[in-house]
């Protein structure tokens, strides 16, 4: 059966890539295209299936990339590739800084090879501390310090000009905290569910006074595929995340509760900078666009305890 959309999606083996892969490829007419150099993703996140390939390779890598692009004639391209984690963001700024390359190369080979639209993974974090709340995609400041936030908003600014001067279509997710099976440890929530599971500490760094909100990936994914499949938001941003605040110590307490955990709560001190106060997206566009409810915590919390894989990457069990 011929493929009617040829889709590439780079970091495709990470959190949000993964379970956007799943689900692009249940539409059989797509053939879809996994890079990924697997420095934070796992390949065991992806399934087995007749329209889905994965390169390993390194979207920094201009040759490596070209290979693969200039092989396959991509009618889209998700760039979700990205060294992502607070502490390995902050541990290696230039490697960081370095996802400006794959950004460029991502753009120019999708340029020359007539790719019909980009969509570009970026960021809450291109708010900084944040000026105003809620963040809103269009009257809110970008106020980007540390290399992570820099990068990404570099790379909207990148997405922006190729339309400009190009007209290479693009959209621009503006992901808040997403969380879900395939997320590593790295992050909150599958690090605080993981040590409540086994009944270790919990450790919070600082006081647990900073807010987050936390968004199931399910809510994310759907979003996206509700953008591409019915084209909206052309070369447009959106903000990506739950709209409900809870601190960092609320969220220890709650998943301590849920999961009828002995975990203590263990503080540490803050971490220097890039552990933003407080962060919340208005997050009204996404919410006309999914057309339905988010998932609360509770449901999205108790769907990973359910999940083999996570359980499993965590060292649960």
């Amino acid at each position: 059966m011929p493929h009617s959309k040829k889709i590439l999606v780079t970091g495709g083996a990470g959190n949000i890539g993964s379970a956007l892969v799943k689900r692009l490829i249940t539409n059989q007419e797509n053939l879809v295209v996994v890079v990924d150099n697997l420095s934070t993703g796992n390949i065991e996140k992806l399934p087995q299936a007749d329209n889905l390939r994965f390169v390993k390779a390194d979207c920094n890598d201009f040759s490596q990339l070209s290979q693969v692009m200039y092989a396959n004639n991509f009618d889209y391209v998700f760039h979700l590739a990205a060294v992502v984690g607070v502490q390995r963001t902050q541990a290696n700024p230039i490697l960081v800084l370095n996802d400006i390359d794959g950004i460029k190369n991502v753009l120019t080979l999708s340029k020359n090879g007539n790719v019909k639209h980009v969509y570009f993974s970026s960021s809450s974090e291109v708010y900084g501390e944040p000026v105003e709340i809620p963040q809103n995609e269009y009257s809110t400041p970008l106020n980007s310090r540390v290399p992570y936030a820099v990068v990404k908003n570099v790379g909207e600014c990148f997405f922006r000009s190729y339309w400009q001067e190009y007209q290479l279509p693009y959209t621009i997710f503006r992901f808040f905290n997403t969380y879900g099976p395939n997320q590593s440890t790295d992050f909150v929530i599958p690090r605080f569910l993981a040590a409540a599971l086994k009944n270790e500490n919990i450790t919070i760094y600082g006081d647990g006074s900073q807010t987050r909100t936390f968004t199931y990936v399910d809510d994310t994914i759907d979003t996206m595929l509700n953008i591409f499949n019915k084209g909206l938001l052309k070369n447009d941003v959106v903000n990506i995340g739950s709209d409900k605040l809870m601190t960092i110590l609320d969220l220890a307490k709650s998943i301590i509760s849920i999961t009828g955990s002995k975990s203590q709560i263990e503080f540490l001190p803050p971490l220097k900078e890039g552990d933003m106060t407080r962060r919340q997206p208005d997050n009204s566009k996404m919410r006309e666009i999914l057309g339905r409810d988010l998932v609360t915590l509770e449901v999205g919390i108790e769907n990973l305890m359910k999940d083999d894989l996570f359980l499993q990457l965590t060292g649960v069990k």
